[in-house]
């Protein structure tokens, strides 16, 4: 696995006289849609954003590690604007997708499936995208806004990609986001970084992240990604096994903790696969995860018991 063969990857490509020094992270897909956009602005001006934030995002070096073109981390962004009623100014959502491979098999598990409707930021074509950790803000909000979002989302994804091969290890990542957050840029139409912007924002995961009461995420995180998702071709019965026993440990974690981001967020995109998980249980087994299952994603109840019953 990545972590556990990092320092026999740098060996083996030192010894062969391999450059690694630019061996980045992410093998990152870039869309921007602009059908919400006014035809006053032309659509080339998009398309110019979307190249830009390619190299941005896949020619940056975001962490001190060295990643082989195997290794690299699987993720997506998906930029939905709309116009504002300010020039060059623009609304957005942005889809946050992510995932990591499952040891001997040729299988994606999903870590993000996210949806962050608050994005609003300024761009003229041709515009250099920067970011800086020591001057988030830079020295126009708006215009700084797109790329710090896009760099808290990227330290996430890092981190709950280590979280899942090691434990703990992807705290250095979530105290970068929480970097972010601290100094983010502030302005009008700015929102999603402070706590009184919502309940569900990037305030409020980095919060959950880092929380010392929410440790046991952590633990869930690496639990079922490197000793459930990862045993499944060697040892079916007992990688399923540990998976519930992480239902149960987040079933507790629910108990204590009612109404976490973080709990919504790590079953979002999980649904089929633990369908598909759960579809060789016993009748027993079958009858424990529906029960967990239906408390801990209430949204998708209804198709685990269609599925699981």
């Amino acid at each position: 696995m990545r972590r556990l063969f990092v320092i026999a990857t740098l060996i083996t490509l030192i010894t062969s006289g391999i450059n690694i020094a630019k061996c980045q992270e992410l093998r990152a897909r870039i869309n921007v849609l602009s059908n919400r956009v006014g035809g006053n602005v032309d659509k080339k001006t998009f398309q110019t954003l979307q190249t830009a934030l390619n190299n941005f995002i896949n020619n940056r070096k975001w962490t001190i590690d060295n990643f082989s073109p195997t290794e690299k981390i699987d993720c997506s962004f998906l930029l939905n604007l709309e116009s504002s009623n300010d020039a060059n100014v623009y609304k957005a959502s942005l889809t946050i997708q992510s995932a990591r491979p499952v040891y001997n098999s040729s299988y994606l598990s999903p870590i993000i499936n996210f949806v962050d409707n608050s994005i609003v930021f300024k761009y003229s074509e041709f515009q250099q995208l920067d970011f800086n950790d020591n001057r988030v803000a830079g020295t126009d909000p708006l215009v700084a806004n797109l790329t710090a979002v896009i760099a808290y989302y990227i330290n996430i994804i890092l981190g709950l990609d280590y979280d899942s091969f090691s434990q703990r290890g992807g705290d250095l990542y979530f105290q970068k986001a929480q970097n972010i957050v601290n100094n983010a840029p502030e302005g009008r139409g700015i929102s999603g970084w402070k706590a009184f912007d919502g309940t569900r924002n990037r305030y409020w995961l980095t919060e959950n992240l880092l929380n010392s009461r929410y440790s046991l995420i952590h633990d869930a995180y690496y639990g079922f990604y490197r000793m459930g998702m990862d045993k499944l071709y060697e040892d079916e019965l007992g990688a399923r096994n540990q998976i519930l026993n992480v239902l149960s440990l987040l079933n507790n974690f629910n108990v204590d903790n009612p109404n976490t981001m973080i709990l919504q967020f790590f079953f979002q995109g999980k649904t089929q696969e633990l369908l598909k998980v759960f579809s060789k249980s016993s009748p027993p087994e079958k009858l424990k995860a529906l029960e967990f299952l239906q408390r801990l994603d209430i949204s998708n109840a209804s198709k685990y018991n269609e599925g699981l019953k």
